[in-house]
């Protein structure tokens, strides 16, 4: 097992984030995502269905359509209109090239009323339209993630309308984008190509500077597969507190210290202090959701395991059970994922989450809710509408709570344990 203090696997640790975001960041400008079609930057891309297993991105969820956007800031600041939405929740999710969360627009942040917003780029210091809160980017390239709550094909149309009325404005000119490299390198020097090249184009914000990793990042011969071993163990042992088998990511994604504007708390309970489990947290949370929200916005608790330990398996049996509605000012869902890709899984019934506005879903008479999760469809008939598909082998569980109540935040919330049969 490579240690994290080695140059290398620190290094690798240390750019990963920067380099598979803005790989991101290229497919979906290019080739698209599943069913987000390609868009230029500065232009939303809208999926007009919930995502399924065509839709390969790491931990993609099931309960909202993606709305996308990659803004490219070199040309000046970008007009963001966005619709009313009525009781519908919706978030729009900003991320800069280090994926640190700068910003959100939506339910928990700013309301459901329409609004006009303005992203303006790093260091703009010309005329801003006045009245219009802005958006403080940290560095010229970044993720709009739209996530717009949806019951299920018969709501499709009514978000699709939704969708159309979020609108970008940039100004005349092309952007300067960024460099594609890599071509005819092997997997370590197309690694360490892109992460001189981006981070120079991109510098971090704040005073997280990369010159500890200067002296391994000007070696493009580096092999990566110390940091990549590394970062796989971390993703399973992290320091994330757990909680019969849920491991809570209550503060994965508080590695932004430096850039938090509209919609974000700035407060030291969702900061990390220090630097370097800032830098392991970034690589961690990249690596299991890439564009995950702060819990504020959304809790992501994973299980891997029971709670004794035993790795999660199809062939077997596992229930669920929540005896009380978990306290969430949203939903809540649970979201299957295969390993080691964490890709939605393919099945006979196109269930890929089950969650409070799944329909036909069957409670008990004392109000408590029992999901089964298996490879084999069940033949009780309750356990059948309750039933998550799996695949035969070992999964990953997501257990997403939408804007979280206060007993979820501090801790408090006692997680259902999974339960073999």
């Amino acid at each position: 097992m490579s240690d994290v203090s080695e140059p290398g696997t620190e290094a690798y640790l240390y750019y990963y984030p920067l380099v598979e975001n803005l790989r991101q960041v290229r497919r979906y400008t290019t080739t698209g995502v599943g069913s987000n079609p390609p868009a230029p930057f500065n232009t939303f891309s809208h999926s007009r269905n919930l995502a399924g297993p065509q839709d390969t991105f790491v931990t993609i969820n099931n309960d909202t359509v993606y709305s996308m956007a990659q803004l490219d800031l070199s040309i000046g600041p970008v007009m963001l209109d966005v619709p009313a939405t009525g009781d519908r929740y919706y978030v729009l999710q900003f991320v800069d090239a280090w994926t640190n969360n700068i910003a959100y627009v939506g339910t928990r942040a700013t309301g459901n009323s329409a609004g006009r917003f303005v992203v303006v780029p790093p260091g703009w210091d010309s005329e801003l339209p006045e009245g219009v809160p802005q958006i403080a980017a940290s560095t010229n390239v970044v993720t709009i993630v739209g996530r717009i709550a949806c019951g299920g094909p018969d709501d499709i149309a009514a978000v699709v309308a939704l969708q159309d009325g979020f609108v970008l404005t940039p100004p005349e000119g092309t952007g300067a984008g960024f460099a594609e490299l890599g071509h005819g390198l092997d997997d370590d020097a197309r690694f360490w190509s892109e992460a001189r090249a981006w981070s120079a184009a991109f510098p971090p914000p704040g005073s997280d500077d990369d010159s500890a990793y200067a002296a391994v990042l000007a070696a493009a011969d580096a092999p990566i597969a110390p940091g990549i071993e590394r970062l796989e163990y971390l993703t399973h042992h992290g320091s994330s507190p757990v909680v019969n088998g849920w491991i809570v990511g209550l503060h994965l994604f508080d590695y932004n210290v430096h850039a938090l504007g509209l919609g974000t708390i700035d407060e030291d309970r969702w900061k990390i202090a220090d630097p370097t489990a800032r830098i392991i947290d970034r690589a961690v949370a990249c690596r299991l959701g890439l564009w995950g929200n702060h819990a504020y916005e959304a809790v992501y608790a994973q299980a891997f395991a029971l709670p004794d330990g035993s790795p999660l398996l199809g062939s077997t049996t596992t229930t669920l059970t929540f005896p009380t509605p978990p306290p969430v000012g949203a939903f809540w869902s649970i979201t299957m994922y295969d390993i080691p890709r964490y890709f939605l899984v393919a099945n006979s019934i196109d269930r890929y989450s089950v969650g409070d506005r799944t329909p036909g879903i069957r409670y008990a008479d004392d109000g408590s809710l029992t999901l089964t999760i298996s490879a084999a469809e069940p033949t009780d008939a309750l356990a059948r509408a309750n039933w998550l598909p799996a695949p035969s082998e070992q999964y990953r569980l997501v257990f997403r709570l939408y804007i979280p109540g206060a007993a979820v935040l501090d801790g408090t919330y006692d997680f259902p344990p999974l339960v073999a049969r």
